[in-house]
């Protein structure tokens, strides 16, 4: 027997059809996080984290980025430094956390994509939420993000806000 190759075009097409009915468009949302360029003397790369909360309390973690390298955890000891998340998990959380932590982050945009019903969202009950997202840099400032929404969603949706120093644009796309 001899193998063909098919044209991608194809091979995709044929793979469609073997997917599970719905599983090529599992809910799901996309973070945009924009770390921006500062003109300071001395730049430090930001702790962030984000997160969703539901009635102020925290639902699922969704990213904390932080100097993880560091000897003897040392990196961990200036998390307390994202207040808002601290308070409401970081205090109980059992650090590094899997696929969530990770290293902090250079300038420009990332992405991060999540399906429900698999980790770290797990299933999101109907209800209104925040998306929060926390910056602060050593010899820098702190700020924080919060885009409020409704799950589940009928059609996409995107929302969107911009940060004045330590974040840029954030943003949060939802899919049906």
């Amino acid at each position: 027997m001899t193998r063909r190759s098919l044209p991608l075009a194809a091979a995709l097409a044929a793979a469609a059809t073997l997917a599970p009915s719905g599983a090529a468009h599992a809910a799901g949302l996309a973070v945009g996080i924009e770390i921006p360029r500062l003109a300071v003397a001395e730049y430090h790369r930001p702790y962030v984290a984000a997160w969703l909360e539901r009635d102020g309390a925290v639902v699922a973690n969704l990213a904390v980025w932080y100097d993880e390298d560091m000897a003897d955890d040392e990196g961990k000891k200036w998390l307390v430094d994202l207040r808002q998340w601290w308070r409401r998990s970081g205090r109980s959380t059992e650090l590094p956390l899997d696929g969530v932590s990770g290293a902090t982050r250079p300038v420009g945009r990332h992405r991060l994509a999540f399906t429900v019903g698999e980790a770290p969202l797990g299933d999101l009950p109907a209800g209104d939420y925040r998306l929060v997202v926390e910056a602060a840099r050593e010899v820098g400032g702190r700020e924080v993000i919060a885009l409020p929404f409704a799950w589940p969603v009928a059609a996409a949706a995107t929302h969107e806000a911009r940060g004045e120093h330590e974040l840029g644009l954030v943003s949060l796309e939802l899919t049906p």
